[in-house]
């Protein structure tokens, strides 16, 4: 019988973004993992294509997807009309707060009340618990902020206390329903690192379009 090797935490954490691992048994490769600061909101424009095409998939069993990227667009409109618009993603490495809760503490703090802000998140997988209840608190003070939350997987939907948490955005006016493969297509386009001079055209999974009914039906079933 085939024993399970011991895979260091750095290799495992590789491992989840779709790392190549075989340059981990460089000592300074395995070092640099190794010393990566305890907490850290990673951010930027565009994610590298390896990241996107493991950590988005819409796979009903996430097993090794143990963080959240969020790309994210925000429109703030001004009593006048014109619109401010903002993109870019975060991805939740070695963090304290998920990317969620980084969102509203890094990238929208604070909210102008003479501007009315259309928010859209393209997540991973959906909210916790706990993130959904910061959510929530959001909502309910920024009464100028409608956000739209796009997910490619259902975070554990089978838990009671993450089914009412997901019931709770809805009745607070949160949107929220499962990417389709367009969806994925448009982080494709608009938030994937592409080589320079060379953009090449997005190729959807074999499985996308059945995954993407499948958590559509649960989530329906969740909200009704």
């Amino acid at each position: 019988m085939a024993q399970k090797e011991e895979v260091p935490e750095a290799a495992a954490q590789a491992s989840q973004n779709g790392e190549d691992l075989e340059n981990l048994e460089d000592p300074e490769k395995l070092k640099e993992l190794i010393d990566l600061p305890p907490f850290e909101i990673v951010t930027g424009e565009r994610l590298p294509v390896n990241f996107f095409k493991f950590q988005f998939r819409n796979v009903e069993y996430s097993s090794g997807r143990n963080k959240t990227f969020l790309c994210y667009v925000v429109e703030a409109q001004s009593k006048g009309g014109q619109v401010q618009a903002t993109r870019g993603y975060l991805e939740d490495e070695h963090a304290g707060a998920h990317a969620e809760e980084a969102f509203f503490n890094t990238i929208l703090p604070a909210f102008d009340p003479a501007l009315k802000y259309n928010v859209t998140w393209y997540v991973s997988s959906s909210p916790c618990a706990a993130c959904a209840d910061r959510i929530l608190k959001t909502l309910s003070k920024a009464k100028n902020l409608r956000l739209l939350i796009l997910v490619g997987r259902l975070f554990m939907w089978e838990e009671p206390e993450v089914q009412a948490a997901l019931k709770k955005l809805k009745e607070a006016g949160c949107k929220l329903r499962i990417m389709k493969p367009q969806d994925f297509e448009y982080i494709w386009q608009n938030f994937v690192e592409q080589e320079e001079g060379e953009s090449k055209a997005f190729e959807p999974w074999e499985d996308i379009q059945e995954n993407f009914l499948y958590y559509e039906e649960k989530l329906a079933d969740i909200l009704k």
